[in-house]
């Protein structure tokens, strides 16, 4: 796993010894139950948000932030901790487990650095990598909103955020505390008195569900919802991608609850619908089919932004990049078969001479966007949009002079366009400076 942003975090000391970023993470604290509900909850660093446990989100932040060993705190070494150890081997981390603070003391030195999350902590990995730029640190926000959500109170004024990035010599005095003491919470009382600096947490990080602790299942959910908007926006406001994220954010979760096989279904149902159209088109029904493949692009952009969202905010191998390349490629393909298809073939018009047209025109609408960088390019990405258009011209039965002139539309359009960079680059270098 290739954590992004993870840059060299360690040194040598004056005694010889290589100093490292350590993270504490804890599985201790039960998952909020109602009081009638019967059962031994899991620990609530196991609740799931976006597919992947809050222990996994935990991690993947303290791999960017350079963390070489992993330290989890847990009662037992369960299924969650043996998927915790292989993402952090492969991310050539070392991964240990102890059962009480007592444990910590042979496995980080005085030189170190600690990362110190709390239990069901869910921030937003590049704001949390920002604020731990800074150096050691304890982090804290107004008491009158932590507090309420579940942070633990410093003073008056202050709540902790659940965050710190303090000294490995302050690890040592927890062996002055009862074993059973909470770790997290008796080291961010060390690091207050030792007088590491309270930093605040902006308030435009806080805001809008970016900086969590996750308690309960109910939690879980509702952060899952706006975690999955925050990775999802951004992109093309054109009808296909805006469909897709839609798809994305509604159907998501369960999907990445599933891992790797629950984008399965999406890319399943897209070639299936792609399939269906073609034999459409076959039977001479071009419009329907068209309007098919198009909502199976849909259906493949949707999983292609799950399987981005797994490789980039959850740092999961199971997203295969090539995967969103090659089922693009496929339905453009079913697309160009399609309007082959559909246009009645001339005398003495060959097969070549039928596919030349559709050729251009997949062509120029893969092409045209990686060569111009303006808003209008995106409009060319949105292949709803393209398998709509034509759904019309074989519906009004105009494919096959549509076809050719509309590629011949996008031709001249890219030349124009091309001219006017050209232009414009001779401009700026003619300007002095």
């Amino acid at each position: 796993m290739a954590a992004a942003g993870r840059g060299p975090k360690t040194s040598v000391t004056s005694h010889g010894r290589r100093r490292l970023r350590v993270a504490l993470l804890t599985m201790m604290e039960p998952v909020g139950m109602d009081p009638g509900r019967p059962g031994n909850p899991a620990p609530r660093a196991l609740l799931r948000v976006g597919g992947a446990t809050l222990a996994r989100h935990q991690l993947v932040l303290a791999l960017a932030a350079g963390c070489e060993r992993i330290i989890v705190l847990a009662r037992e070494f369960g299924s969650g901790l043996a998927d915790l150890q292989h993402e952090s081997e492969r991310a050539g981390a070392g991964f240990h487990v102890i059962t009480g603070p007592r444990g910590l003391s042979p496995l980080i030195t005085a030189a170190d650095e600690v990362l110190v999350m709390a239990e069901g902590l869910l921030p937003t990995t590049g704001d949390a990598l920002r604020l731990i730029a800074g150096g050691n640190a304890v982090f804290v926000q107004p008491a009158e909103t932590g507090i309420p959500a579940g942070f633990e109170r410093i003073d008056l004024n202050h709540a902790a955020a659940g965050l710190m990035l303090i000294p490995g010599r302050l690890v040592e005095r927890l062996m002055d505390l009862p074993a059973d003491a909470d770790p997290a919470s008796a080291l961010l009382r060390i690091a207050l008195q030792a007088g590491v600096a309270q930093r605040p947490v902006p308030e435009g990080v806080r805001a809008g569900g970016r900086w969590l602790l996750v308690r309960s299942e109910d939690e879980a959910q509702a952060a899952e919802e706006g975690w999955m908007v925050r990775h999802t926006s951004g992109g093309a406001a054109t009808p296909g991608p805006l469909l897709a994220r839609f798809l994305a954010r509604r159907f998501g979760p369960a999907l990445l609850h599933a891992s790797a096989t629950g984008l399965i279904v999406p890319y399943g149902t897209s070639y299936l619908l792609a399939a269906v159209g073609f034999g459409l088109a076959w039977l001479g029904l071009a419009a329907t089919a068209l309007v098919l493949i198009g909502f199976a692009c849909v259906l493949q952009r949707t999983a292609a932004l799950l399987g981005h969202l797994q490789r980039e905010a959850l740092a999961l191998r199971s997203g295969r990049s090539w995967r969103s390349a090659v089922s693009a490629s496929v339905l453009d393909l079913a697309i160009g078969a399609t309007l082959v298809l559909a246009q009645a073939p001339l005398p003495g018009e060959s097969l070549l001479d039928r596919c030349f047209a559709p050729a251009v025109l997949i062509g120029l609408v893969r092409l045209l966007p990686r060569a111009f960088a303006a808003g209008w390019s995106v409009w060319l990405e949105d292949r709803l949009l393209l398998c709509l258009l034509l759904a019309l011209l074989a519906g009004g039965q105009v494919i096959a002079p549509g076809v050719p002139a509309l590629a011949l539309l996008l031709l001249l359009s890219g030349v124009v366009l091309g001219r006017r960079a050209e232009a414009s680059g001779r401009g700026a270098e003619l300007t002095p400076a």
